[in-house]
């Protein structure tokens, strides 16, 4: 019966005649000739629409090209589950729910890598707040670049006034700054293993010198990194000039500092809550009110606190060694425009400005030192004070809390978003988010300027001006402060005087948009 069966079978063709290992060989070739190919020709399309975005019919999802992935707002429903003290706050907007606002968008195509030989490693631990160590990232990335170096995803400060343990993927999209950025340099998360246990030693540890050019990393450092193939910089804040670097550093700077550095999903999407729910009531107005604690301590301003509170900031500012100066005159320092302005003086200031009282403010900072004692003449003068911690819900902001970083970050995405900006102390935030809507098209930031004011503000409560001339030379002084085009003031010499590149990133901002000049005249 077998030897039947076999009779009736076909005989095999001529292409097995010589064994069936031959022809599953010419098999197996054809099979990785035909999934090589289709590799190679899927990789081409993939780099070609990276750097070519074609014109689509209308009818196609315009995101499948889209290599930035940019996200498109979109309202969700009104959350059901919002705690009820939330709900009770939020009668300052008019409105007693939230808006959720979502995000459409699709993974990126990744970036064609740059390809070129490391110089070796460089790890960097930040030192300071959220907007310090923001620019000195952008810093870093510049410096990698310049010297062809591998960049290890930088280690955030642990150790300061704020004491948060938050890592750098607590705050940022780990994923997308490396992958944003592999065109011009090469970021990983940490150091390799067997390069870990080839050097049997930490690595060499420095802090380079502050506002240096390129030049100095190139003749300075590099040779130190060709020695020790590793170096960590334990320090980053202000270790790049402002001026004077090559064009295309200064816009690698920026297009790490508006395109990579993108906030954890968590994070945004809470921002965009927050914008959406202060949008509701149409305008609206940030006020960076650095009246914090540490901000007095560390200043020595005490204009307006009580010898009590007085004692309490001094004996804080002897208690952190490396604040440096502990001996400080107040009122000196107030009248030479170093002090941030009071919350009684900020409510004088915009009314003299021109805002209504009914205008919405959100103040982005941390707690006010004296609390609502403090705010009470603000409050006064502008009832619809609001606060993230009014907006949401205690269960929304709890896994944010006792991560000031992560809050200053929810602070920072509002400050950005707002129809005007106005700082009380040009520290880091108010520098940082100035030059940020500086790139977004100019939106108006009021500058002020603290020095003129304060002697206004004096002659104003001594009676020798009245409030009409108040008004009058208040608006003034700031006439040509408010967000427009200007280039940086350059002091050789004294790169601490002169402007900080990322409160006004020059060389990468276009054109002013001349709805957002017009609206200065018409805002307030």
């Amino acid at each position: 019966m077998v030897d039947d069966t076999r009779a009736r079978k076909p005989s095999p063709p001529a292409s097995r005649a010589f064994g069936g290992g031959a022809w599953r060989r010419a098999a197996m070739r054809t099979w990785v000739l035909r999934v090589g190919s289709s590799i190679l020709i899927w990789t081409a399309v993939m780099q070609l629409t990276s750097v070519w975005q074609p014109r689509l019919p209308k009818s196609w999802p315009p995101a499948c090209f889209d290599r930035r992935g940019g996200a498109v707002a979109g309202q969700g429903n009104d959350d059901a589950n919002t705690n009820a003290n939330a709900n009770a706050n939020l009668s300052v907007l008019g409105r007693e729910d939230h808006a959720l606002s979502g995000s459409l968008s699709s993974p990126p195509a990744l970036l064609p890598r740059r390809v070129y030989k490391s110089n070796g490693y460089l790890k960097v631990s930040c030192n300071g707040g959220l907007n310090q160590m923001r620019a000195a990232i952008c810093d870093m990335v510049t410096i990698a670049r310049y010297l062809n170096l591998t960049l290890v995803i930088p280690e955030l400060d642990k150790t300061s006034f704020w004491a948060d343990p938050s890592d750098f993927g607590d705050i940022f999209n780990v994923n997308h700054f490396i992958n944003s950025l592999r065109d011009e340099v090469k970021i990983v998360k940490s150091l390799p293993k067997k390069f870990g246990r080839k050097i049997h030693t930490e690595p060499f540890s420095m802090p380079p010198v502050s506002w240096s050019s390129e030049k100095y990393y190139l003749k300075q450092i590099l040779p130190l990194i060709r020695k020790h193939k590793v170096i960590h910089f334990n320090r980053t804040d202000a270790r790049l000039a402002n001026n004077g670097l090559p064009l295309r550093l200064q816009r690698l700077r920026c297009r790490v500092n508006y395109e990579a550095l993108r906030f954890t999903p968590e994070i945004e999407a809470l921002g965009d809550k927050l914008i959406s729910i202060l949008r509701r009531s149409g305008f609206f107005v940030v006020l960076h009110l650095r009246y914090e604690m540490d901000m007095l301590s560390f200043s020595g301003c005490t204009h307006g606190c009580s010898d009590k509170e007085t004692e309490e900031l001094t004996r804080m500012r002897y208690a952190y060694p490396w604040w440096k100066e502990k001996e400080i005159v107040s009122e000196k320092k107030r009248l030479d425009g170093l002090c941030p302005l009071t919350p009684e003086e900020t409510a004088l200031v915009l009314q003299a400005l021109g805002f209504k009282r009914d205008t919405l403010i959100y103040i982005a900072s941390g707690g006010i030192y004296g609390g609502e004692r403090r705010l009470a003449a603000l409050r006064a003068s502008y009832p619809k004070i609001v606060r993230k911690e009014m907006l949401l819900s205690a269960d929304e902001l709890r896994p944010f809390q006792n991560h000031s970083t992560q809050m200053a970050a929810l602070d920072y995405l509002v400050s950005v978003a707002s129809d005007v900006f106005v700082p009380t102390y040009d520290g880091n935030m108010a520098k940082v988010v100035e030059g940020h809507r500086r790139y977004t098209g100019f939106r108006r930031t009021i500058v002020l300027d603290r020095r003129e004011l304060v002697e206004l503000l004096d002659l104003l409560r001594d009676g020798k001006l009245s409030w009409d001339q108040f008004s009058i030379a208040v608006k003034e002084v700031h006439k040509n402060r408010m967000g427009q085009p200007t280039l940086r003031k350059v002091i050789p010499g004294r790169p601490k005087d002169e402007d900080y590149f990322y409160a006004n990133p020059q060389e990468c901002t276009g054109p002013p948009r001349s709805s957002n000049i017009e609206s200065r005249k018409s805002d307030i």
